[in-house]
């Protein structure tokens, strides 16, 4: 999926004010919409190393329910958001596939939280993608991304289908739309927000 609000793009420079950055993941299995994402987030146009599909990819990822996906992330989607003045948010997307996870310790330090994003037609393959989040400790929100036939569950089956605590956020948006991105991601930061002065009080 592409995002259709990249003409309206800031300029790609840091503001000379910004003086620090905080970093949230944005993850999932491969061709849930992870690069989509971070395009409507991002202010600037993204960083993607997406790379062609070729046949030697036949047997390794599987292209069921996804015929139109003709290229594939191959180390990172980097997007930015201005904050503040003097604060910039940094959106890392990582590669879907397990042969690129040598690479989520490096882009997983420092991070804040990560957005898991997932697609409900095909959820059974989101799970060891929350299996490592859970490992490396790292507090995340699963992200329902809304394709046109995504069948509707309610909350509690999706979270019990994906075994989530409690206190995992399930959120819901079309990535392609940048208004709901936004509101995802605003969730979310207020979900660690929320998170953090709880564990300040014990």
């Amino acid at each position: 999926m592409a995002s259709a609000n990249s003409a309206d793009r800031q300029p790609s420079y840091l503001p000379s004010t910004v003086q620090g950055a905080v970093k949230i993941l944005v993850t999932g299995p491969f061709g849930v919409g992870k690069t989509t994402l971070v395009g409507s987030l991002s202010e600037i146009a993204p960083l993607r190393t997406e790379e062609t599909m070729t046949a030697a990819g036949v047997d390794v990822d599987d292209l069921t329910g996804r015929p139109d996906k003709t290229t594939t992330t191959v180390a990172l989607d980097f997007g930015r958001i201005t904050l503040n003045p003097r604060l910039a948010l940094y959106l890392f997307g990582t590669p879907g596939q397990q042969r690129f996870w040598p690479l989520w310790e490096d882009l997983s330090r420092g991070a804040l939280g990560a957005i898991v994003v997932v697609d409900t037609r095909r959820i059974e393959e989101s799970f060891d993608v929350l299996g490592q989040l859970e490992e490396q400790r790292i507090p995340f929100a699963v992200v329902v991304n809304l394709f046109p036939d995504t069948p509707r569950h309610p909350d509690e089956e999706l979270r019990a289908a994906l075994d989530l605590l409690p206190d995992v956020p399930i959120l819901h948006c079309d990535a392609r739309d940048r208004r709901e991105a936004y509101d995802v991601l605003i969730d979310f930061v207020a979900h660690l927000h929320s998170a953090a002065v709880l564990e300040l009080q014990r």
